[in-house]
């Protein structure tokens, strides 16, 4: 175990984690930032064309870009898995995969992770045919037909991402209509390409080594049909990555941290931002407010400790 103790471990370097190292840095906090890879879940983005200054910077780009900005200015910082937080008296104990720190206080940016279908053989297809990162994967289905599951606008994404190079695109939804933003929607409707089937769900996969076709179940007529295929994109949602906190903090019916505005928890010294808490509108740019904020309250409330301290 590293002796040292930080005033600050920020766990998570996606937007709402870097944008609170950097403001931890600018108040001269000690911080330690630990993340598996800088970016988080926006890594997996083509194209961000929502963030003011920013006209269609990549995910990878934006990932390279707080990389940068964090060694640049001499934040500390690990790359590494996290697999265990606890508390010991007044210390937090962050064990990695390779070290254990400690830190007074510790701000979770974990963000969230792809839902899975749940259903059977699905560990068995993941990456031999059942896909969840179009940017990473959309160009090996030129000429091939492909399907994506949900109606979300990471579903509507991947379709976009896809339409240069699959033949033939299914999109799947479990609605009467589609949930993304009105301007994907009809940017997809009108493309020859893509077939929207409605009030439906993916009931089984199909395939030896390979997913090759998948069945699929109206709830409406109870009808079951079957779709040859190369891939499906599975984009039917993501949920918070609080696994670790669960008895330490308050989390919510969907295991979202609850927080206050501020970013603060049930748990005195930590505090969560961005994708990870009750917080609504999961954006890049409210993550990037979340952990601005929450860094600033970090140092407030550590500028009322050591004025205590030395009372």
């Amino acid at each position: 175990m590293e002796n040292k103790i930080y005033e600050l471990i920020i766990l998570g370097a996606g937007p709402a984690g870097v944008a609170g190292a950097v403001y931890a840095h600018r108040k001269n906090i000690e911080t330690l930032l630990i993340g598996e890879n800088f970016g988080g879940q926006a890594t997996v983005a083509a194209k961000i064309a929502n963030i003011p200054g920013h006209i269609g910077i990549s995910g990878m780009q934006m990932a390279n870009a707080f990389e940068t900005h964090i060694k640049s200015i001499g934040i500390n910082s690990v790359t590494d898995k996290i697999e265990r937080v606890e508390k010991q008296n007044d210390i937090f104990i962050i064990k990695t995969s390779k070290e254990i720190f400690q830190g007074k206080n510790i701000l979770v940016t974990f963000g969230r992770k792809y839902k899975d279908l749940e259903i059977v053989n699905e560990e068995k297809y993941k990456g031999r045919g059942l896909f969840y990162c179009s940017t990473c994967d959309a160009p090996i289905f030129k000429d091939k037909v492909a399907a994506v599951i949900g109606s979300g606008n990471t579903a509507l994404n991947s379709v976009m991402d896809l339409l240069p190079f699959a033949s033939k695109i299914y999109v799947i939804t479990r609605g009467e209509v589609m949930r993304g933003d009105v301007v994907l929607q009809e940017e997809i409707k009108k493309n020859p390409k893509v077939e929207i089937i409605y009030n439906s769900s993916v009931s089984q996969l199909e395939g030896d080594v390979m997913l090759n076709a998948i069945k699929y179940k109206n709830s409406v007529t109870n009808e079951e049909k079957r779709l040859e295929l190369f891939g499906v994109f599975v984009n039917i949602g993501m949920k918070p990555n609080s696994e670790l906190f669960e008895g330490l903090i308050q989390l919510n019916e969907n295991k979202e941290i609850v927080t206050d505005f501020l970013g603060r928890t049930s748990q005195l010294g930590i505090w969560a931002a961005g994708d990870i808490t009750i917080l609504p509108y999961k954006q890049i740019s409210i993550a990037i407010g979340d952990g601005i904020r929450a860094a600033l309250d970090i140092y407030s409330e550590i500028r009322k400790v050591k004025s205590r301290d030395a009372i």
